[in-house]
This record gives C-alpha cells, structure tokens and sequence, in this order.
C-alpha cells in the first residue's frame, strides 16, 4: 500500500513540471501512487514509471469534468481509502486547494496549504506573510492533505523506474446528486508561449503599461518567454486573470524574471521573489521592486522594452 497519494487532474499529453515536483516530493516521503483523472497517454504513463509510481488509481465515472470540484473530492477520498494512504499531494492552486479542504471534510484530515517543503517526518514548511516568513506545521489527523506551491522542488526521476498497476476506483453514486453543473465552456485561445508556472524566462506588465501589453508581448514572444502581470493589471481588465503573479496569484521561480511598469509591492514580491534573475524597469528610482531586482533600469518601459525586443531580434538573426 502507498504512502503518499498525488493527485493529477487532466495531465493532457505530457505531465506539467509542478506534477512532476508532486511526484518527486511524494517519493522522499515513501511509496507513492497516482490518482489520475483524464485520460492516460502513453507519455504521462512513462513519467509515472520514470519517478517511480508504485499504482494509478483511476476514476469509474469518466465525467467528472462535468461539474465543480466536489465529486473530484469524493473520487479522491476513495483512492485514499483504497491506497491506504496517509498523505496525499496536490498543486496549490485555487481548484486544488478546493479539493483540498473537501478531501479533508471527508476525512477528517488535517489539511495544509501553501506548503513549500515536507520533511521525511511529516513536517511542512508553509510560506506565510506574503512569503516573507516559513512557517512549520505538522496534522495530528491519520491522514495528512498538503497543496504544494509549484517550483519548490527539483524534478527527479527515480533511481530506477517502476512498473504501475492500474486500478480502478469506485466513485460514490451520491458524488455528482447535488454537485453544481458545468453547462458550458469556452476554449481559451492558444498563445503558443509557455506555461507560466513552468517558464524559464518570464516577462511581466503591470499599472504602468496603462492597459498596452504589445510591449510586454513582444519581448516576451522575442525571449520565448511567458507572460505575467501584476493584480492591477489583471483586475483593470487588460489581461486575463491566469496571467497575474503575486501573492493571490500564481507563484513563478524562472531563471530570469523581468518586471515592467511594476511597483513591486509585497503581494507581487510573494509571487516572484524566488526566481534567479530580476530585472525591473520603472520610470520611479523610488519603486519597492528595485529593492529585490538584481538589475534595474530607471526608464520609460514603451522605450526600453521595443529598444530590447530589436536588440534580441537582431542578436537571435
């Protein structure tokens, strides 16, 4: 039976970097198993095998995409039963923190968000404050309910590759009477950039864009790069809210982080104050986002940022 239990919601063609720092962080703490809900392909199978997943629980309803997350808490807590489980892992996003806090209603489990690390007795270290302070807590519950926040862990295969066994897991008839109903969805449009949880470069816009994001875009787009905004931004309605960085936001940790039009008060800061290289550009010498920045240029971003999309054009050609 396994120890700890991650659970993987749609993993589309490949799994995402935060579902393979799940998988890492699960095995330092013993066996682990999957439960999966989408479809399994044949690359998100090998993965599984390559960190070490002992078992992939699979749902029996194969709709539970059809509604809110409370019948994908109940198809957790059955794989927890049936895994024996007494941890389980999840990304900490606003869905998985969701599930999170049902899974443990249902478990009467002790339930811990916003962790950054778990140590091999059960321990978490829980960012706190706007990420300005590390915390430890530890459930006194049979079964522990962590969401991890992404790029804290360095993905690592395991020492020698698995072979899973699936199963399949019963879902409560009872899960989806009173679950509330998707009844329509609309396709996001593909930006071609990548994941912005996942990218190595990042280049983020925020109240001093005054609502033009083409600058942002481009350099981006010139870097490969993702985009990010700050909550200003996002609440102005310039860009859509899966962009936003910050402390209610998503956490990023790229190589090179690049701020432009940002103050950086400390809710951006919890957002972004882990990656390797800072470079913030503000037209004010006083901005708080040059007290964290390892370069800064004091300057108009619709100057500086075409100035350095041509430069990188002209250097990549």
């Amino acid at each position: 039976m396994a120890n700890v239990l991650v659970f993987i919601d749609n993993p589309g063609q490949a799994l995402k970097k935060s579902s393979l720092e799940l998988l890492t962080l699960g095995r330092s703490l013993g066996e682990t198993a999957v439960a999966l809900n989408g479809d399994l392909s044949d690359d998100v199978s090998a993965a599984f095998a390559e960190y070490g997943v002992s078992t992939v629980f699979r749902p029996s309803a194969a709709d539970l995409d059809d509604y809110l997350v409370a019948p994908k808490a109940a198809y957790l807590a059955a794989a927890v039963a049936s895994s024996g489980a007494g941890t389980v892992l999840l990304d900490n996003s606003p869905e998985g923190k969701d599930i999170a806090g049902r899974l443990g209603i249902r478990l009467s489990a002790g339930v811990i968000t916003d962790v950054v690390a778990v140590d091999a007795d059960g321990t978490a270290h829980k960012s706190v404050l706007a990420g300005s302070y590390t915390t430890e807590a530890r459930t006194t519950t049979p079964v522990t309910v962590l969401s991890v926040k992404a790029n804290n862990v360095v993905p690592e295969p395991a020492s020698a590759p698995s072979n899973p066994e699936t199963i399949t897991v019963e879902v409560p008839a009872d899960a989806t009477a009173t679950a509330a109903r998707i009844t329509a969805r609309e396709q996001k449009v593909a930006s071609g950039r990548p994941d912005l949880t996942d990218a190595r470069i990042v280049v983020a816009g925020g109240r001093g864009l005054d609502g033009d994001f083409g600058p942002v875009e481009q350099l981006a787009d010139a870097l490969g790069a993702a985009v990010g905004a700050s909550r200003a931004a996002t609440d102005a309605g310039w860009i859509s809210h899966d962009a936003q960085v910050g402390q209610t936001g998503k956490t990023v940790s790229p190589q090179l982080y690049i701020s432009a039009g940002i103050s950086g008060a400390i809710q951006q800061k919890a957002g972004m104050q882990t990656a390797k290289v800072i470079v913030a550009i503000n037209k004010d010498a006083e901005s708080p986002v040059f007290e964290i920045a390892d370069f800064g240029i004091i300057g108009d971003l619709f100057d500086v940022l075409p100035q350095a999309t041509e430069e990188i054009k002209k250097r990549k050609g």
